[in-house]
């Protein structure tokens, strides 16, 4: 990990830009699944998950994770409003976030902090519930898959845009950031990330293993 150039003033000429997958990276688990889990209780989630039985049956044939993770999110958050779901996920991460964080790719982030890091946390986890997530790391922007509300700010079961995953991630990250940012480094842990890490210097790949 190379260190940032400092100007004249003692202060840092560059920020490098740095990209962390949340789930499986940051994550011991996939915390879309578990915030679902953790917010409709373990009878709600199994009887959600037995109306489920046809796209689970689909994604074993097709893989489309996609495909999965839309008909989880129209079982079981479609209707509730955004203040509600952001009001649960900030609860979630302060009851889970102990449990889920490696200890290791903390450390790692911020060690990058240390250089005045541009830290991007880029998931496909919807952007509302890794949020509170990523304030409490410091993150400096967070990209996700969106969650699409009606005119009265519900949930409307479907994604505002692709899932944030594979190609889409790299996608994003140059709609935010242009079209020849280059990462410093970017750290992943799964296929879906393969493209992210192309546009790094430094590419990370399962290089996280501790458990809280």
């Amino acid at each position: 990990m190379g260190s940032a150039a400092v100007g004249r003033q003692g202060r840092r000429a560059y920020r490098p830009l740095v990209a962390f997958d949340f789930d499986g990276t940051l994550t011991v688990r996939d915390s879309y699944r578990d915030f679902i889990k953790w917010r409709c209780g373990p009878r709600r989630y199994a009887a959600g998950l037995a109306r489920l039985a046809p796209a689970i049956a689909r994604y074993a044939r097709d893989r489309d994770r996609g495909a999965l993770k839309q008909a989880l999110t129209a079982e079981f958050l479609a209707g509730e409003t955004r203040a509600d779901l952001a009001a649960s996920a900030r609860a979630y991460a302060t009851e889970r976030a102990p449990a889920m964080l490696r200890p290791d790719a903390v450390a790692c982030w911020r060690r990058w902090q240390g250089y005045d890091a541009r830290l991007i946390i880029v998931s496909a986890t919807p952007d509302i519930i890794v949020a509170p997530f990523a304030h409490g790391l410091g993150a400096w922007r967070l990209i996700g898959t969106r969650l699409a509300f009606d005119e009265a700010d519900r949930a409307t079961g479907c994604f505002d845009g692709p899932n944030c995953r594979g190609p889409e991630k790299a996608v994003r990250l140059r709609a935010e950031l242009g079209e020849t940012v280059l990462l410093a480094a970017a750290y992943g842990d799964t296929d879906g990330d393969r493209e992210m890490l192309a546009m790094a210097e430094e590419a990370g790949y399962r290089v996280f293993g501790l458990k809280p």
